[in-house]
């Protein structure tokens, strides 16, 4: 296995909070550095109209002319509304992901060496993700236990020495500002993780950068959180992106920040781990 680079991209927005300048500097990158793999963790829209589903296909569209690409549903990519509690089609929540990104709400994409497999925590308001907290309807994400099922059979079928990587849009590590967790029962939800041997998971949702090391008993979870890109980042934060490199004995997470005055996105924070 050779290195292999990933771009991880999340909460793009598209539509009213979408930067323009932000956007053309990220396809510009993607363009200029030809990652193995763009990784997108959800939330391509604002409002789930047909216009921004447009504007995210054009996006990805650049981006295979040069990558590979992974992508998934954030909860601002369903319409819940159409499919509450239950109530309604459930497939329905999804109509325009599926009709302008792809029919597969959970993708598997294999490159030499890495296994990446998508995972859709973005299934609307259930009975399962509810809180007593009035403001997480339509916000928290779920994963089920058939979800991980079937992570584990997609990686049962890549080599064993592949790294093993999730790709979903809810953050299962719990936010520095928001100091929330995006996801309901984390503890279980990474533990299963560390059964599977995830190496790293792709996430955002927050709305904030963040790279997290998850330590197990057998081995470490990565969890790459990708900020936003647009002008909902949290707390001033300026937008960012992350770019992780994979090698046999090591991951390294670096990210970048938007600079205003350089109008693109410069270096920050670089860590590494042990794989």
């Amino acid at each position: 296995m050779s290195a292999v680079s990933v771009c991880h991209v999340s909460d793009l927005h598209f539509g009213q909070p979408a930067v323009p300048e932000q956007i053309d500097a990220i396809e510009q990158i993607i363009q200029d550095r030809k990652f193995d793999v763009v990784a997108v963790s959800g939330d391509l829209t604002q409002r789930s109209r047909s216009g921004e589903f447009q504007r995210a296909r054009a996006f990805l569209r650049d981006a295979e002319r040069v990558s590979r690409t992974i992508v998934v549903p954030g909860n601002h990519d369903v319409k819940w509304w159409r499919a509450p509690l239950g109530f309604g089609n459930p497939a329905r929540i999804s109509e325009n992901y599926r009709k302008f990104i792809g029919e597969d709400l959970e993708p598997v994409l294999r490159i030499d060496g890495v296994t990446f497999v998508g995972i859709n925590t973005a299934q609307g308001v259930t009975r399962r993700t509810l809180t007593w907290n009035v403001r997480d309807i339509s916000i928290i994400g779920d994963v089920r236990r058939s979800q991980i099922e079937r992570a584990r059979r997609q990686f049962a079928r890549s080599p064993e020495a592949d790294a093993r990587v999730i790709v979903m849009h809810h953050n299962p590590v719990r936010g520095q500002l928001s100091q929330r967790h995006g996801l309901k029962n984390t503890k279980r939800i990474l533990g299963a993780f560390a059964e599977l041997g995830v190496d790293v998971v792709l996430c955002g949702h927050d709305h904030q950068e963040a790279i997290h090391y998850v330590e197990h008993t057998r081995k470490g979870t990565v969890i790459s959180t990708a900020g936003t890109v647009s002008n909902r980042s949290r707390g001033g934060r300026p937008s960012s992106l992350n770019v992780i490199t994979l090698s046999p004995g090591q991951i390294e997470v670096s990210t970048s920040v938007w600079s205003p005055k350089m109008r693109t996105f410069v270096p920050g924070a670089l860590q590494c781990f042990a794989r």
